[in-house]
């Protein structure tokens, strides 16, 4: 999706919003945006610039708008969002045919496998703290599920560079040494022979 596709749900987002629901959103990131700035806030989209400014949001970081707009009450706006994202999910880069096989098997794998602590596994990916809180609270009873999530949102901040090698190496530096064991084993025996 391009930056001009998502400014456009943005601006539908902004165009939604009472002035009092813009009020409880200020308040809300009363955190992150000082009284002075928020002052200068008289629209949604003003409000949007400052979040992006601030590393809150972009096209692939809606987790916190999404929070902001629950918080509010409307889901609508929130669901709208949060389909935005998705369907650029669909349109992200993605490795070769053979890259996309062995890493649908290590996932597979790795789900079965990991456990309580897929926290772990997705820092040593790089994926943000935000990132994985938003996974947790979509999965917070699903291990398996979580696991799913958690390599899908790796694959996609990685884009075609997604390598089963570095998944191996992350659980390796987690000392998750049987699961990347089994990983290897399932891949020799799928054909996929050495790393």
């Amino acid at each position: 999706m391009s930056s001009l596709q998502f400014n456009a749900v943005l601006l539908d987002i902004s165009n939604q919003l009472s002035a009092d629901q813009l009020k409880q959103m200020k308040f809300l990131c009363g955190g992150i945006i000082g009284k002075k700035d928020q002052e200068k806030i008289d629209a949604g989209l003003k409000l949007f610039q400052f979040l992006t400014e601030r590393g809150k949001l972009g096209a692939d970081n809606t987790e916190f708008l999404s929070e902001l707009l629950k918080n509010i009450e409307r889901h609508d706006l929130s669901d709208k969002l949060n389909s935005f994202e998705s369907q650029s999910a669909h349109t992200f880069s993605q490795p070769n045919e053979t890259e996309r096989a062995k890493l649908d098997i290590a996932t597979e794998v790795i789900a079965e496998n990991l456990g309580k602590s897929w926290r772990k596994l997705g820092r040593k990916l790089g994926l943000k703290d935000v990132k994985l809180e938003s996974i947790h609270r979509k999965y917070a009873t699903e291990l398996e599920e979580t696991a799913v999530e958690l390599l899908k949102e790796w694959r996609k901040s990685r884009g075609a560079e997604a390598r089963t090698a570095d998944l191996l190496a992350a659980l390796r530096a987690c000392q998750f040494n049987l699961t990347a064991d089994k990983v290897e084993d399932k891949l020799k025996d799928s054909g996929y022979g050495e790393m």
